[in-house]
């Protein structure tokens, strides 16, 4: 075995991947000592950097295995190689390994994190709704408990003071419900972006059309990340686009959820917000974590005057 792989040695400099493979697996077979493992874990790293895939490894063995092979003269030659390559592989894949692990994790606790931020949310929204309602209730009655003993031209000031009290009362339980709607948890994530769209619409005076025959509930993190998303959206295109019109539309086809909000306003480079950090205020990562940590992904396709469209997909057989 030892004469067959020296036949096929290869430079250790060499630059090209395959080579230093090759050299590598043929130290490990010739010597198979930690070192000429080490080699091969070292090799994996560096592929991973250099965004080589799976596929392009696996390659790389079969055609270094094979080479290698076609130098063995006996069975045992063979067998061992193959048991031998097998290991060296694996040591060569397991820094893709590690970060798979690492994404999983990462990806578990961004799903956390949002789960505890949604609760966070639903707090302050049943707060602002409930413990503000009671308190301008009692606002209400102090004032009409005071109105009667006041002249009439001050009572008429008091009734003013409650129309715009109720003016806050509806604002406020506005507000609360876009924070997070009981719609959501109750109907599901269609019924809420119909309710979102609604309000947004009336308080923007932006007319937002939604399109969709879908119905099925969603598992609860996605139903929430979707919703958050074209929550984000809207509040954009409300702030930034000066958009005319909005357009909501959701289909499922070939396993796949395909959301997507457009609008005609006027747009944006990518290349340029990608460029200047400080504009990601714009929320585009908050969108794009949301949407990693159920599974799913936000393209984004934009341009100066030709308004913007936000495509969410989602494999459905993820959730």
């Amino acid at each position: 075995m030892k004469t067959a792989t020296h036949q096929a040695v290869q430079n250790p400099e060499s630059s090209d991947f395959r080579g230093n493979y090759l050299f590598a697996l043929q130290g490990y077979l010739s010597r198979g000592d930690e070192a000429a493992l080490g080699r091969g874990y070292e090799i994996g790293r560096k592929a991973l950097a250099e965004g080589k895939s799976l596929v392009d490894i696996s390659g790389v063995h079969h055609q270094a295995l094979q080479e290698i092979l076609s130098n063995s003269g006996t069975d045992l030659d063979s067998r061992h190689a193959l048991e031998a390559g097998a290991h060296f592989l694996a040591e060569t894949l397991s820094p893709y390994e590690m970060a798979h692990r690492g994404f999983q994790d990462a990806v578990s606790a961004l799903r956390q994190m949002n789960e505890r931020l949604e609760q966070q949310i639903k707090s302050i929204a049943y707060s602002v709704h409930d413990e503000a309602g009671q308190l301008l209730a009692a606002v209400h009655l102090a004032l009409a408990t005071l109105s009667i003993e006041l002249p009439k031209a001050q009572q008429e000031q008091i009734v003013q003071i409650e129309e715009l009290l109720n003016e806050v009362a509806h604002q406020l339980r506005q507000y609360s419900h876009e924070l997070r709607p009981t719609v959501l948890d109750d109907l599901g994530w269609v019924p809420a972006i119909r309710f979102l769209a609604q309000s947004v619409s009336k308080r923007a005076n932006l007319p937002i059309h939604v399109e969709t025959d879908l119905s099925d509930r969603l598992p609860a993190p996605t139903e929430t990340a979707i919703y958050r998303v074209v929550q984000e959206a809207l509040n954009n295109i409300v702030k930034h686009s000066g958009a005319t019109g909005v357009r909501i539309t959701a289909q499922l086809s070939d396993g796949m959820l395909r959301c997507s909000v457009i609008d005609d306003g006027v747009g944006f480079s990518l290349e340029s917000i990608r460029a200047e950090r400080q504009r990601r205020g714009l929320g585009l990562s908050s969108m794009h974590e949301r949407l990693n940590a159920v599974g799913g992904t936000l393209d984004i396709e934009s341009s100066p005057g030709k308004g913007t469209q936000l495509l969410i997909t989602l494999p459905m057989e993820t959730n």
